[in-house]
C-alpha cells in the first residue's frame, strides 16, 4: 500500500524554528492529516539528543547548542548537509520505530550504491557508515504514534566542527561526505536525487510531491 505525502523544500533555516515547527505540526495532527517530509539545510548548530552527556561536548566554540527531544546523542548540522525530517503517522500503517529506522538507513545505503559507494549500518549505532567513517546520522522522536526529526546526510560541508564533539557519543568517530568520493553535488541536487530512494523505502506515492 502506498501512502500520500507532502514534500516541503524549506531551504536554509535555523534549527530552533524548524524544531518548534515540527513539534507544532505533530501536536496538531488529526487522523486524516497527510504525512510530510521536510528537506532543509541548517545554519551551524550542535543538537543534543535525550541520551546526550556533557562530556561529549569537547569544544563548541561559538556554535549554538540546542537540547532536543529526539533520541540519541550529540551531532552537528551545518551548511552543505542535507537534513530530512520525517513527519509520519506510524500507527496508521502499523510501523514500529525499528522499521522506520531500517527504512531510512536502507534508503541512504541504496542511494550511495548508485554512486558505487559501499555503505552499511551498524548494530546499536543508528546511521550509515562507509568503512569506519560515518556519512549519515539518524535521530527520531515518536509522539502519539507519529514521528518527527529524521536524518542528516553529509554532502559538501565543513566537517571540522565534528571535531568539537564526540559524534553520536563515540570518541574519535570520523565523518565523511559525498565530496570525499569526488561527487560534486550541492544540497538541492542531492535532495532531488535522494528523494526517490527515500519515498520508495517509506512506501510513499511518488505522484504526491
Amino acid at each position: 500500500m502506498l501512502f500520500p505525502v507532502i514534500i516541503r523544500h524549506l531551504g536554509t533555516t535555523s534549527y530552533q524554528s524548524t524544531y518548534e515547527a515540527m513539534q507544532r505540526f505533530t501536536d496538531s495532527r488529526q487522523a486524516d492529516t497527510i504525512d510530510e517530509i521536510w528537506l532543509v539545510e541548517h545554519f551551524p548548530v550542535y543538537t543534543l539528543g535525550l541520551a546526550s552527556k556533557p562530556e561529549h561536548l569537547l569544544n563548541t566554540h561559538d556554535i549554538e547548542v540546542v537540547q532536543t527531544d529526539r533520541g540519541g546523542q550529540v551531532t552537528y548540522h551545518g551548511l552543505g548537509q542535507l537534513v530530512v525530517y520525517i513527519l509520519m503517522d506510524l500507527k496508521q500503517r502499523h510501523w514500529g520505530v525499528k522499521r522506520l529506522v531500517n527504512a531510512l538507513e536502507q534508503a541512504i545505503i541504496n542511494y550511495l550504491a548508485h554512486y558505487n559507494i559501499q555503505a552499511q549500518r551498524r548494530d546499536n549505532a543508528p546511521g550509515v557508515y562507509v568503512a569506519d567513517q560515518k556519512i549519515a546520522s539518524l535521530g527520531l522522536r515518536i509522539r502519539k504514534g507519529c514521528s518527527y526529526h529524521g536524518l542528516s546526510l553529509n554532502i559538501n560541508m565543513d566537517l571540522h566542527p565534528f571535531a568539537g564533539i564526540n559524534p553520536c557519543g563515540y570518541a574519535g568517530l570520523k565523518m565523511t561526505q559525498l565530496t570525499d568520493f569526488e561527487l560534486n553535488l550541492d544540497v538541492d541536487k542531492a535532495a532531488q536525487l535522494f528523494l526517490p530512494y527515500l519515498l520508495g523505502q517509506l512506501n510513499y506515492d511518488m505522484q504526491n510531491r
